[in-house]
């Protein structure tokens, strides 16, 4: 047991710590409390309540929670949406042609549900299994012991002013010591970053490559609602080198889900994913659904697509990484959540198995990794390794090798290479700008009424979340070179450049910002770096 590392701090002990309270940090607190009632585990969680930060479309496999909690039904788990019809389509943007439907996208089985829904009621097992969860309250600092190993973490201190002053409000934070801490904080963790740069866990793997999904939530009229329909499309509103696609689900009562991702590789530095989103809503097929609707809910979020390559080591001393934060979503599938579930539960698989976990600080399991390459989340992950980066040729290589893939090219022993997205921006003077449709404010919508849908705060006298490694960064070299791509990359018009006299700034309004990651992934410069705010800070998802 080990006292406060800084003084003014109290000092919580616990035998696992779970920083996130997601579909990988709740199955992994369950299924420990499972295995092992009398040890002592509690979960952070940055959202106000679990479940306010959680954005997904979500078509739902229930592979892990079937071997997570089997009575799941009778227990009142909010998946009861049946998904039925799947439809495959590529666009132009006038037309519509229907495609054969992949095997890993059919969802025959699969339930369309909301993550925040689902997440809120895995809380609540937990709950019953005697384990604590700590909602808005955001990890800030990875807590090591003298040999560099992870002895838990701290809590963010509250109360300090914009200039970095103590307030009268001002309350340091709590430490929380753990004999192992569970890392699932989900896509682009900024405590993962740390202990991947820490520990080098990225030493024989891939860069991480990503895609933001901007989803909306619709009321459409009864007469255009089919419960359970699924649709995915390829094509327009993206040209044919930049990886992107949609999803509509008709969900519960005359209610869908419906999104669009663009990958995060793009080179364009006049994309904007947002209005990527936008547009495609402007295509008939959509606008037939969603017309004399009503547009209910809005979110963004970073999503992982590198897969088997780009999965950084799992274990360090005194910890391990589960869920989106390490990367294991099958982007084949457009799924992540059952794989999210399933690492959770191999990582309380192997700390439940070792007896001496109760008394030994900063052990490395790397049992854990292994466990995971026994597992059907390799199999899953190893089938589709080639089918993403297949794309980095184009639209019709992709889809052509995306086909011999699963055809059985997965068995031939190649694997392709993923790349980090910031570095496949193009410079501004090699592109032409594009011309976006003005929003209606029927069917699309600006950036900022967009945001106050997703019920997010942040206390404007906190400092910013959103740390510049150099100040001059964003008017000396990414105006002039990249056409000052976070005004377009950012989904919630958190920067922006404004002229002051003969001077041009670059403003952070970071009480905008919906957690997305975006900036910190995409930016040129890698200038930008995320961070916690005070906690319950950010969106307030609900059914997302």
């Amino acid at each position: 047991m080990y006292d406060p590392i800084r003084s003014d701090r109290e000092a919580m002990h616990y035998d696992v710590v779970i920083v996130g309270a997601g579909p990988a940090g709740l199955s992994c607190a369950i299924r420990l409390k499972q295995l092992k009632p009398d040890l002592s585990v509690c979960i952070l969680e940055k959202g106000s309540e679990v479940g306010a930060h959680l954005l997904s479309g979500a078509a739902f496999e229930t592979r892990a929670l079937d071997e997570l909690i089997p009575d799941w039904k009778e227990k009142g788990a909010p998946v009861t949406i049946e998904a039925k019809d799947d439809h495959f389509i590529f666009m132009t943007s006038k037309k519509s042609f229907r495609l054969p439907t992949p095997p890993q996208m059919k969802n025959h089985g699969n339930y369309i549900i909301s993550l925040g829904e689902l997440c809120r009621w895995l809380a609540e097992q937990a709950e019953a299994l005697e384990v604590e969860i700590f909602s808005g309250f955001a990890a800030a600092e990875i807590l090591y012991n003298q040999d560099k190993a992870v002895i838990g973490v701290a809590t963010g201190d509250m109360g300090i002013n914009k200039n970095g002053e103590k307030t009268d409000a001002f309350e340091p934070g709590v430490e929380l010591h753990a004999k192992q801490t569970i890392f699932a904080e989900g896509c682009h963790g900024s405590l993962t970053k740390a202990l991947i740069e820490t520990y080098n866990l990225r030493d024989h793997s891939d860069p991480q490559t990503y895609a933001l999904g901007v989803k909306e939530i619709w009321e459409i009229k009864k007469e255009n609602h089919r419960s359970g329909k699924i649709l995915h499309s390829i094509g327009w509103p993206m040209d044919n080198k930049t990886y992107g696609g949609s999803w509509l689900y008709h969900w519960r009562e005359n209610m869908v889900s419906i999104g669009y991702v663009t990958a995060l590789d793009y080179k364009n530095p006049y994309l904007s994913p947002y209005e990527e989103m936008q547009r495609f809503k402007l295509h008939p097929d959509i606008s037939k659904i969603l017309e004399g609707g009503k547009r209910i809910s809005y979110g963004a979020r970073a999503l992982v697509e590198g897969g088997l390559q780009s999965l950084p080591r799992l274990t360090f001393p005194g910890g391990l990484l589960i869920g989106d934060t390490a990367g294991f979503l099958n982007v084949a599938k457009i799924k992540g959540n059952h794989t999210a579930m399933k690492t959770g539960m191999l990582a309380a698989d192997t700390l439940a198995s070792r007896l001496d976990i109760k008394t030994d600080y900063g052990l490395e399991f790397h049992q854990y990794e292994e466990r995971f390459k026994k597992s059907w989340v390799y199999k899953e992950l190893y089938k589709v390794r080639n089918i993403r980066p297949g794309f980095q040729k184009g639209l019709w290589f992709g889809l052509l090798h995306a086909a011999f893939q699963t055809l059985g090219g997965w068995m031939l022993p190649y694997t392709l290479k993923n790349h980090a997205d910031y570095s496949q921006t193009g410079k501004a003077a090699d592109y032409e700008p594009i011309t976006y449709p003005k929003p209606d404010g029927k069917l699309t919508f600006d950036r900022l009424t967009s945001v106050q849908l997703t019920n997010t705060f942040h206390s404007e006298d906190q400092p910013s979340h959103l740390k510049l490694r150099d100040a001059d960064i964003p008017v000396a070299v990414n105006l002039p070179d990249f056409a000052g791509p976070s005004t377009r990359y950012c989904p919630a018009a958190v920067y922006e450049f404004v002229e002051e006299g003969e001077e041009t700034k670059f403003v952070i309004n970071a009480q905008n910002c919906i957690h997305c990651k975006t900036c910190d992934i995409k930016d040129p410069s890698q200038n930008i770096i995320w961070t916690v705010p005070e906690g319950g800070g950010g969106p307030k998802y609900g059914s997302m």
